[in-house]
């Protein structure tokens, strides 16, 4: 079972009616570890879902055929805990980052009974204030 790849979304896609780059700016993904910039949200359908903050966008390609599911989501969670992205035609996420050193990105594939999982490290994210 191969995992996802995990990539920043398309800086002119609208998710929650923002822009991502309304969202964040340099974000890359490399040997388990996210970096870039979050910037500060504070109006918007983001902001009045889940409160003003920091918000990363992330696009999840490369689901092994044989996945049953894929999970993801942020450990420890500000609410909504792990989602299945197979359903979403789009396959990506907004990830609300409270805590850049104690949060991880979580992927678990699950297949055939058995689960991989995949956790990133965020501290290497700044986080844009007001």
């Amino acid at each position: 079972m191969t995992s996802p790849t995990v990539a920043p979304e398309s800086a002119g896609t609208e998710l929650w009616g923002h822009t991502v780059s309304d969202l964040q700016t340099s974000v890359s993904v490399a040997n388990g570890a996210i970096t870039g910039t979050l910037k500060y949200v504070s109006s918007g359908t983001l902001a009045h879902d889940w409160g003003a903050g920091n918000f990363l966008a992330l696009k999840f390609t490369n689901i092994d055929t044989d996945a049953t599911k894929v999970l993801v989501g942020l450990e420890p969670s500000v609410s909504s805990g792990l989602v299945d992205i197979i359903p979403d035609p789009d396959r990506n996420g907004v990830f609300k980052i409270t805590d850049k050193n104690a949060q991880k990105l979580v992927v678990v594939s699950m297949c055939s009974g058995f689960a991989k999982v995949d956790r990133y490290d965020l501290s290497g994210l700044t986080l844009q204030t007001e």
